[in-house]
């Protein structure tokens, strides 16, 4: 049994800790003007998140190696580290990709006699890179407490304005749509119990697997416009993420086309593995919210998982629009089923009754059947500045994973960044690969405006 006051991890933070399914989230923070070292920590010290019992306290193990949390004094200097000189000679994007790549497969980096967060200077980049587990809290639950931290930079007095959840229109409860969400969801949540054990995607030039998250790794950024996603997905009446996803089949169809132009027959599926926010409020939280043991929004990790299909088509012979429609069609039916929510119950049920390590196994078996992972965190949608420093990009990755291609996409003052992280011995050219995304955005805006 863990001390008095000890309080014991949720059970998806303990699957966090599990060798694994180990994870460390970085959240990367571009700054306008140098960095004034000082000015950083006296906004750390100030911040709600030192407030938070997660930030201060240590993760201890009982006789029986049950994990709890410990409350302990943080030593500020103890969790930053500064890197005075510039990593090479590339430009700050690449180097600060670079730089990201070592992380990404140090997860023993975050020692243990302290709490499981870290702050990295890049002080020749005017770049700041939080590191912090993922036992922690899930993307949500962190950016909403970074955007406690931050003002506005048209008003340094007011605090980022979270934006209200999105109107989402759900069909009209009847029999018939009642049959629907039971027969998708049937579907759906038998297709995530036979990947976890026996079904597996096709191998392809982007296929990774069990050990390759140990694989040196190589990130590049794909960077869209907003305001472009908003146009191409008028086209079909779809949503930014509808929009993302079809991007993402479009690039990835281009990107096998360039490695393997006859490596796949057309139309073979290749599957993705997303992450869903299960909050009864959609989106970014409001931090009193989160703190609140008893509110539906809640501090921590509260997402399912969902397979997303991809279908390869030659591009010579495919209308990027109709990634789109079939994009939207895909995520359509998700919505109307329970997967995410059962991929979540059926995780926590696995964990509290046959222990840690067979969930753990469950999830790298999921991982290891599937060929990427994606995530997307809305970010703020006007200019914010740290310590009266301006914000110029926000952009997030994991640590790696059995995929040798996981997709992290962040949004902010209009723009939207994803980190294209590859094994790169398996997919040695992500600046090609992230190329593919962001034509593949441009050539639907292009059909999009054409017919306007």
């Amino acid at each position: 049994m863990g001390e008095s006051g000890d309080e014991a991890l949720t059970p998806a933070g303990r699957l966090f800790l599990q060798e694994e399914t180990k994870q460390v989230i970085h959240c990367v923070i571009g700054l306008k003007n140098p960095i004034d070292v000082e000015i950083v920590k006296s906004e750390v010290r100030k911040s709600t998140m030192l407030q938070h019992p997660r930030f201060s306290s240590l993760m201890v193990r009982d006789e029986r190696g049950v994990e709890h949390w410990r409350a302990t004094q943080v030593e500020i200097d103890r969790h930053f580290r500064i890197i005075e000189e510039a990593l090479g000679e590339e430009g700050d994007e690449r180097a600060i990709n670079g730089y990201l790549a070592e992380l990404s497969i140090d997860c023993d980096g975050l020692s243990m006699d302290k709490p499981l967060w870290e702050i990295h200077l890049l002080m020749a980049h005017n770049c700041l890179i939080f590191r912090i587990h993922h036992a922690l809290g899930d993307g949500i639950s962190l950016m909403s407490m970074f955007l406690a931290s931050c003002r506005k930079l048209n008003d340094p007095q007011a605090l980022p304005a979270i934006a209200s959840p999105l109107n989402t229109s759900y069909p009209p409860f009847n029999f018939w749509n009642l049959l629907a969400t039971l027969w998708f969801s049937f579907l759906f949540v038998l297709d995530f119990i036979l990947r976890c054990f026996w079904v597996r995607d096709p191998r392809s030039s982007i296929t990774g697997g069990a050990g390759v998250e140990l694989w040196p790794r190589k990130i590049a950024t794909a960077s869209f416009s907003l305001q472009d996603m908003k146009t191409v997905k008028t086209a079909v009446n779809a949503t930014i993420n509808d929009v993302l996803f079809a991007v993402i089949s479009c690039g990835i169809s281009r990107y096998l086309d360039f490695r393997a132009p006859n490596g796949l027959r057309d139309g073979v599926q290749l599957t993705g593995l997303a992450m869903v926010n299960l909050r009864k409020q959609p989106g970014l939280q409001e931090l009193s919210n989160l703190m609140k043991s008893n509110s539906g929004a809640r501090w921590g990790n509260k997402f399912g998982m969902i397979l997303l299909p991809i279908y390869y088509h030659r591009s010579n012979f495919s209308d990027p629009l109709e990634y789109l429609k079939r994009a939207k069609a895909t995520i359509d039916r998700k919505k109307r089923s329970l997967e995410a929510s059962f991929s979540y119950k059926i995780g926590d049920f696995v964990m509290s009754t046959l222990g840690p390590k067979f969930a753990g196994l469950l999830n790298y078996r999921i991982l290891c059947h599937t060929t990427f992972t994606i995530s997307n965190v809305v970010g703020p949608q006007e200019e914010i500045m740290i310590g009266g420093n301006p914000i110029t990009f926000l952009r997030a990755n994991n640590s790696a994973l059995p995929h040798a291609l996981i997709l992290n996409m962040v949004s902010y003052a209009g723009r939207a960044d994803m980190q294209v992280q590859v094994a790169k011995d398996i997919i040695p050219d992500p600046e090609f690969l992230a190329k593919c995304f962001e034509d593949a955005l441009l050539e639907m805006k292009e059909q999009v405006t054409a017919k306007i």
